[in-house]
């Protein structure tokens, strides 16, 4: 038996169209899995499904997730095309930074509400794709993507972007606990530093980029293979019988700094 293998396996990633997400996707499809991803913008969807489409069977549907009816539509677009669903990842997200006299409300209602309510609204929508996919030896999968930055405190001023990450590690726990019982594992990852549209404001400058990479024990910015191996290990047989964890992909920031 392969561990790893998910041949037979389909998988939905929310914001899978860069960044994190896109490389969640990528490994998912390389490991026998059928991807579908989600962005708001269809022409996203589009090139990134151009962009995946050697590694395995893709498809793009835009939806704007931070609409609470875009999250049943999606689920609902899903389930005409297919009779199950193994894996869901939770990716979509948002931050904001400004300092702390002049945060605007509508900002962190804007980030909260995508970064936390989203993932529980998409979780709720997926269910019966889920359970008719689940079984005590293979459960079905739920990983959301939180941060290093609801682990460890960061110093920019991106209040309700961590406040919101932290939530949805426990969100996480919670949700384990309720699930597990019906064959539903859910777990979450807490990225680091890796190539991405959020992260690009530090990258971007090679005296920041070589800062951020030298606070990691390991020296370096996160690679595409790193989460591609996170994202194949908690959604294939190698990882049925973990729930409720919140694992660093990070290089140790997060636990260590």
């Amino acid at each position: 038996m392969d561990l790893f293998d998910l041949t037979g396996k389909v998988a939905v990633v929310t914001g899978g169209t860069r960044g994190i997400g896109l490389m969640m996707a990528r490994g998912l499809l390389q490991g026998g899995a059928s991807v579908y991803i989600s962005s708001r913008k269809a022409d996203a969807c589009a090139a990134a499904v151009e962009q995946l489409a050697s590694f395995g069977t893709v498809h793009g549907i835009p939806a704007d997730l931070s609409l609470d009816e875009e999250c049943r539509r999606l689920a609902a677009d899903v389930g005409e095309r297919e009779p199950r669903l193994h894996v869901l990842v939770n990716n979509a997200g948002a931050t904001w930074g400004a300092p702390l006299e002049e945060f605007p409300s509508a900002a962190w209602d804007k980030v909260v509400d995508l970064n936390m309510k989203t993932p529980f609204l998409l979780t709720q929508a997926f269910l019966p794709l889920l359970s008719a996919a689940a079984s005590a030896e293979d459960p079905a999968r739920i990983i959301n993507v939180g941060s290093i930055d609801g682990l460890h405190v960061n110093p920019m001023p991106h209040y309700p972007y961590t406040a919101s990450k932290a939530g949805l590690h426990h969100l996480t726990r919670a949700l384990a606990r309720e699930l597990g019982p019906r064959s539903i594992t859910v777990n979450a990852v807490a990225p680091g530093p890796f190539e991405s549209k959020m992260m690009a404001f530090a990258l971007d400058d090679p005296e920041m980029r070589a800062a951020v990479a030298s606070s990691s024990p390991l020296g370096r910015i996160g690679h595409p293979d790193d989460m591609a191996g996170v994202a194949v290990y908690l959604s294939s047989r190698a990882g049925a019988y973990v729930t409720g964890a919140v694992i660093p992909v990070d290089g140790g920031i997060g636990t260590t700094v």
